[in-house]
């Protein structure tokens, strides 16, 4: 399996494919958001520190979008990144300031009717005279046009009632900052600001695409991330690439204690979120995809019983922990990606 984000939360294998016939798998946070989504403003929320092509060769033969995407709404089509805090806000929060409000409202009566409408037309009018793959791509897309048309529709609805009080004490993030960590630290604020308002209960961080070969000098660091993980067992750089992991792991740890900080009925906000990190690869120098390290945060309202360390049987489905997640999210499905059931021995 040679890509790993494209697999991480859709526990499927990619087709190999550069080009237009892209397929994996919906990914469990878009299962999610289907069965839950509506009960919120926004579906769900897709944060990133790095932008990403959607076309092109990335891995072997393997399209970008499977290096650059961990979300996706279905099997051919990811769920588009934010990597701007600022935008992250001005979406979230587009009427907690005056001039926010003002500016807003004339966006969306610019656009609100002429765009949407013209994509529609146009797109029916291509559908004629296309057939096969093409035609399905064609739907696949009025599909994702007609769901953002719906979501303007309820946003709109929602923008005047929404809980907005979090924001009015923060400060407006000015755009993507020069330094990596308060980048990462300013999207971290983002996230917890939409559970906090319940703007979305379901997000998605990335903090670096597959294959990222970013330096990172601030941490004494200056050869590449992707690099250094071909290290085949040369100490110096392992030590570097500890250095990188563990200043990653710092970023989860600012997240994890802006979530604990924020009281939430009969606990925090942590107390009552699941929140995994991982990465697809147990060893980026083997590329192998088994003792994946991963892990988990938060105590799912009660039905999560943290502090462990536990050691599951080999081969036992990544997709099992995202089975689990969904039943206690209220999503029963019976099955995702490669699963064999709901992962047991979360509660402890």
């Amino acid at each position: 399996m040679p890509v790993r984000a494209g697999s991480w939360l859709t526990c499927s294998q990619p087709l190999k494919s550069e080009g237009s016939q892209i397929r994996v798998g919906i990914s469990a946070d878009q299962m999610a958001a289907h069965h839950i989504g509506e009960q919120t403003r926004f579906g769900s929320l897709e944060l990133g520190l790095e932008p990403g092509r959607q076309g092109g060769k990335c891995d072997t033969g393997y399209s970008c979008a499977y290096s650059n995407n961990i979300s996706w709404r279905n099997e051919s089509t990811p769920m588009t990144r934010e990597i701007n805090p600022r935008l992250v806000f001005e979406r979230l929060f587009a009427n907690a300031v005056p001039k926010e409000v003002s500016e807003s409202q004339k966006r969306r009566e610019l656009y609100k009717k002429s765009i949407l409408d013209f994509v529609l037309e146009d797109a029916n009018s291509l559908r004629k005279k296309v057939g096969g793959n093409d035609r399905q791509k064609l739907d696949e897309y009025l599909s994702a046009v007609r769901e953002i048309e719906q979501r303007v529709v309820q946003a709109e609805k929602a923008v005047r009632s929404a809980d907005t009080s979090v924001a009015k004490n923060y400060e407006i993030p000015e755009g993507i900052p020069e330094s990596y960590e308060e980048h990462a630290r300013l999207m971290a604020d983002m996230m917890v600001l939409a559970f906090q308002s319940d703007t979305t209960r379901i997000c998605t961080f990335m903090l670096a695409n597959e294959g990222s070969n970013r330096a990172y000098r601030n941490i004494g660091v200056s050869d590449g991330h992707h690099t250094l993980s071909h290290h085949q067992g040369d100490h110096a750089k392992q030590m570097k690439i500890r250095e990188i992991n563990r200043f990653h792991m710092q970023q989860f740890a600012y997240l994890l204690g802006r979530l604990r900080s924020i009281p939430e009925g009969d606990g925090t906000l942590l107390d009552h979120s699941m929140l995994v990190y991982g990465g697809g690869l147990g060893d980026g120098d083997r590329h192998n995809h088994d003792d994946l390290p991963v892990l988990m945060a938060g105590r799912g309202s009660g039905t999560i019983l943290p502090g462990r360390h536990i050691t599951y049987d080999q081969e036992t489905p990544m997709a099992n922990l995202f089975v689990a997640m969904l039943h206690r999210m209220g999503a029963n499905v019976d099955s995702f990606g490669d699963s064999t059931g709901p992962l047991r021995g979360l509660e402890g």
